[in-house]
């Protein structure tokens, strides 16, 4: 936990000056500054008077540490006059930062409120003062304006409460008097006439337009301001009909851009660069204003497409489409927008939105579903099926599927579902990518119901849509369309793989079959790591060939004439010999130097395991060794004893070759019993190659989602909790190893 203190910038802690002329006056502002810190820490005021005082010694004394400040230069400090604040902008700092209990505090006569606990703030951690002054003003400065306003204290506002949201900023003429103070004459003169100009435009009288473009001058009505905004653009933004009429008759031009920041007009907002007049109708949701512009002859893309070069302005039927206008797109779309023209940014700004995205991706990210349909429903035209070369190379469809397709969709057009209320029209191939495109930004952006929707009307699926689909319908606990999402999983191709599916799609997965209660669930997601884990053998057991350095005749097996240690398994005697022993394992030296008398007695074993065991032995090792499936079962507790490594991997080798659905269970309790480690991985293969069909088997559910089996799906109220399955985890870990090894594009 840190103390909460000033910036530096701010900080009343300044250096002492060298002057002792200054000494005295700079020790009393010290003084005063040290008084006024703690009140700019204050998260809360008492009254509008209060916060009116100390915003304005605030700004006193960041205006002096200004001027003071070594890195801004002298000329800059004593040219650049303070900001100020308006009274609006106080009025709504001070509803951010009002408290009832403060003003009780301040005038006793009131009563305390009695909603106290109701009507406390949402917020855990509210900014102190200082931090609202300084974004404020950042703000003010960024317009270029030296008056801090209402709009100003709500951007703040939105960007220091988390959760909180304001409306933009209105686009209305700037007139803020404090600028005219660091004019000339002339500059102030031209400024009060432009002003002048804007307001006689604005008051909607038509005798009063010849006046008023004799103010602004030789542009007359297509005078731009400092926001690089015309009369035109302020009357289709406010939504003036008549005004827009007056001015379209007076000559305005109807597709004249907002222009990028420049000494002429620096207080351009970047996100409307290249916009027009309908851009600012379409974006208010003023249909009345845009039909009229479009009747007059204004470009229905706006400022996206002038004189057959594409700029990086949106168009009118995107920002409708992204804001859900769906009157608003259907006269768009009447009057020949392109809904799949899109904007390339280049080198610019990033949209406010997203980079090279067309009208059905933006409607997609924002969850319009009747905007889509309405989007469909336009008719296509020609030049939409005309793609580039590398785009006809990547298709690589036959035309006598296509042909198939065709006959398909005539069949289901002549026997329509009920559930569809307008049928979808053939799509053509650069739809068929726009709503590939629009599925991935509604799936980024949590709308599964678009997603599915668009899925159903035959787009095929990618792998991120599909993994953000899957997530968000567990979030939503939407079982029927989990099911659903996990049964198409194979039509998404093994070239779409990414490793996006290793680091967030396995893991997620593995964590729904965890925890799923569902039993069609289980089975769906056992169905899709088999698919993953694919139809190619599991890597075979390898073999492992161990020469002895010594070896015996065969002769010498069992023979009690020309042994020296003796073996009593279940009180049966076996005859060996310690030359050959010591140098088969670690395990039987050590039982030989623990046995003075030179008899060993085992009892874990059987005679003929033994026996069978002591023959490999004698015969030079595993080479050659053939041992069938019951002999394997039985010598491989006694390989894994007297750590006979050949002879344990000749065993799993067998195992392996004969592992099926029936046995898979036990013999994996085996190796894991006996410590077989490639036995293991043959067996956790096998189980993901065949997860669909062992999760029948009760042995097999127990082992895999724990002691609970099949009951785990239906548990009783006040199941008590079980740790995480290791087999899971296992077998995630193979999945994951699997899919890296055998698709490249998992490894990019």
């Amino acid at each position: 936990m840190g103390e909460l203190s000033l910036p530096a910038h701010v900080s009343p802690y300044t250096k002492a000056p060298e002057d002792p002329a200054e000494s005295s006056e700079d020790a009393f502002i010290q003084l005063e500054l040290r008084t006024l810190e703690q009140a700019l820490l204050a998260t809360c005021v008492g009254s509008i008077t209060e916060l009116s005082d100390l915003v304005s010694r605030a700004m006193h004394h960041m205006q002096r540490l200004c001027s003071s400040s070594p890195s801004v230069s002298r000329a800059r400090s004593a040219n650049q006059p303070s900001v100020s604040w308006a009274a609006d902008a106080l009025r709504t700092l001070y509803y951010f930062l009002s408290s009832p209990q403060m003003e009780s505090l301040e005038h006793p006569n009131l009563e305390p409120s009695a909603m106290t606990l109701s009507r406390e703030r949402p917020f855990l951690l509210l900014p102190p003062l200082m931090e609202w002054i300084r974004v404020a003003v950042v703000h003010a400065e960024y317009r270029h304006s030296l008056l801090v306003d209402s709009d100003d204290v709500r951007q703040t506002a939105r960007q220091l409460l988390p959760g909180l949201d304001c409306e933009p900023r209105q686009l209305k003429p700037e007139c803020c008097f404090q600028s005219f103070k660091c004019l000339d004459a002339e500059a102030a003169s031209a400024k009060f006439q432009l002003d002048l100009g804007f307001r006689m435009l604005s008051s909607g009288r038509a005798d009063l337009v010849h006046q008023a473009t004799q103010l602004l001058g030789a542009e007359g009505v297509d005078t731009m301001d400092d926001q690089g905004m015309t009369p035109l653009m302020y009357a289709s933004a406010a939504g003036d009909e008549a005004l827009v009429q007056i001015l379209v008759e007076a000559g305005a031009t109807l597709d004249l851009q907002v222009p990028s920041c420049s000494a002429r007009h620096p207080s351009v907002h970047p996100s409307c660069r290249r916009w027009v007049a309908l851009t600012f109708s379409v974006l208010h949701s003023h249909l009345s204003v845009a039909q009229l512009l479009l009747e007059a002859g204004a470009d229905v893309e706006g400022g996206a497409q002038l004189d057959a070069q594409q700029t990086s302005a949106e168009t009118p039927l995107q920002l409708a489409a992204a804001a859900g206008y769906y009157e608003m797109v259907s006269l768009l779309l009447t009057h020949g927008a392109d809904p799949l023209l899109r904007v390339h940014h280049g080198n610019s700004l990033t949209s406010p939105l997203y980079e090279d995205m067309n009208c059905f991706s933006y409607a997609a990210a924002h969850g319009h579903r009747n905007i889509l349909r309405r989007l469909l429903l336009q008719p296509q035209h020609r030049k939409e099926d005309i793609l580039s070369l590398e785009e006809i190379l990547a298709e690589g469809v036959e035309e006598e599927e296509e042909e198939e397709e065709e006959e398909e969709e005539e069949e289901d057009q002549e026997a329509p579902s009920l559930d569809s209320l307008s049928p979808v029209p053939r799509l053509c191939k650069a739809r068929m990518k726009a709503l590939q495109q629009a599925a991935y930004y509604s799936a980024e952006h949590g709308y599964l119901d678009v997603t599915m929707e668009i899925r159903d009307m035959g787009v095929p699926w990618r792998l991120h849509s599909w993994l953000e689909s899957l997530h968000r319908a567990q979030q939503l606990c939407r079982d029927r369309v989990t099911v659903s999402l996990l049964t198409e999983f194979p039509s998404i191709g093994a070239e779409d793989y990414s490793p996006e599916l290793l680091s967030t799609g396995i893991p997620v997965m593995f964590c729904m079959l965890e925890t799923s209660k569902d039993y069609v669930v289980t089975k769906r997601l056992a169905s899709v790591f088999s698919h993953c884990y694919g139809g190619a053998p599991v890597p075979a057991v390898p073999p492992m060939d161990v020469t002895l350095s010594t070896q015996l005749d065969f002769h010498f097996l069992n023979n009690r004439e020309m042994s020296d240690v003796t073996f009593m398994v279940t009180g049966r005697p076996f005859f060996a010999h310690r030359v050959l022993l010591m140098s088969a394992s670690e395990r039987f030296r050590q039982m030989l130097c623990d046995s003075p008398d030179n008899i060993i007695h085992v009892s874990h074993m059987t005679y003929s395991s033994f026996q069978m065991m002591m023959k490999s032995l004698y015969c030079g090792g595993t080479e050659g060794l053939t041992v069938s499936y019951s002999e394997a079962l039985q010598l491989l507790p006694a390989a894994a004893f007297f750590q006979l490594r050949g002879l344990q991997r000749c065993c799993e080798v067998k195992l392996s070759q004969s592992l099926t659905l029936d046995n898979a269970v036990s013999l994996y309790h085996t190796a894991k019993q006996h410590g077989a480690a490639e036995l293991c991985r043959f067996c956790e293969g096998f189980f993901l190659q065949n997860l669909d069909r062992l999760l029948d088997g009760e042995d097999f559910h127990r082992l895999l989602l724990g002691a609970g089996g099949r009951e785990e799906l239906c548990p009783e109220a006040g199941a008590p909790d079980r740790d995480p399955p290791v087999l899971l985890e296992v077998l995630e870990a193979t999945l994951i190893h699997r899919l890296y090894t055998l698709h490249s594009a998992c490894r990019e």
